[in-house]
């Protein structure tokens, strides 16, 4: 299976790739909720993390619980992604004591000042202790969104599959995870993301893809494609920095192409 790349960027699907993935997932058992799955992270950039964290009732209003009739739904027309799903809103329960620390930054100015507090304390041999000149840990708080789910692929996949999982889960409540693995667990990030990345990349055959590549698709699309400002773009990806959004932004292969193709000898 192709691994991304390096740099840690992941491919931007073609048109015709995107078309066959969807294609290939009927192939495949639990179609329903993997296209749903997809549709999210192609037609509104979700993360990984933040679809593994969906609830039933961040996407419809559960009708009564019934004995012997499918559990009935309304799709909601926007999805109100809390600042607790997001990226580094610490909700997957991560504490510090819990964290381990493989990168540490300082500022020159910084750096001089420890360097002259371990003098010292070599001076009057004194016991010197790495983690203690260790900068705190920068919090980094989620940021919500309110999406709007109005593209038909995108309504008519959360439609099916909840079709699917209310059929089987009569009682399911409204703060009951809305994607559950084999085992009717809910999933990880990381669970999620090699699922996701076995779909792209094992399924569909697209070369460096990751389960960041539908939320980079989107990006492209509306900076590229729609000509839309970059602060459209910012907000639906949830950046602070409109810098980090145009990150996420790749011209189409087409265009790489017949740029390269169109190169005077």
């Amino acid at each position: 299976m192709a691994k991304p790349h390096k740099s840690g960027q992941a491919r931007v699907p073609t048109l015709k790739e995107k078309k066959h993935l969807f294609r290939v997932i009927k192939d495949h058992r639990y179609p329903e909720k993997n296209t749903a799955i997809m549709q999210l992270s192609f037609c509104l950039g979700l993360r990984v993390q933040e679809i593994a964290l969906l609830e039933i009732k961040d996407v419809c209003s559960l009708g009564p619980a019934r004995k012997t009739v499918g559990r009935s739904f309304k799709l909601k027309q926007i999805l109100k992604l809390p600042a607790a799903y997001t990226k580094g809103a610490g909700a997957m329960g991560r504490s510090e004591s819990k964290y381990e620390r493989k990168r540490v930054s300082f500022t020159v100015q910084q750096f001089d000042q420890l360097l002259k507090q371990v003098e010292k304390l070599a001076h009057a041999n004194a016991e010197i202790v790495a983690e203690d000149f260790y900068p705190p840990i920068t919090k980094h708080k989620g940021k919500s969104r309110d999406l709007p789910m109005i593209d038909d692929d995108l309504r008519d996949a959360l439609t099916d599959y909840l079709q699917v999982r209310l059929d089987i889960d009569i009682g399911a409540l409204p703060t009951d995870k809305l994607f559950m693995t084999q085992k009717k667990q809910p999933y990880s990030p990381n669970t999620l993301q090699e699922h996701m990345a076995l779909m792209l990349r094992g399924w569909a055959g697209i070369e460096n893809a990751s389960s960041h590549s539908g939320r980079r698709a989107l990006m492209t699309d509306i900076i590229h494609n729609q000509g839309k400002s970059v602060k459209v773009a910012q907000k639906i990806a949830g950046h602070v920095s409109p810098a980090t959004t145009l990150i996420y932004e790749e011209p189409p292969e087409v265009e790489i192409a017949e740029a390269l193709k169109n190169t005077k000898k």
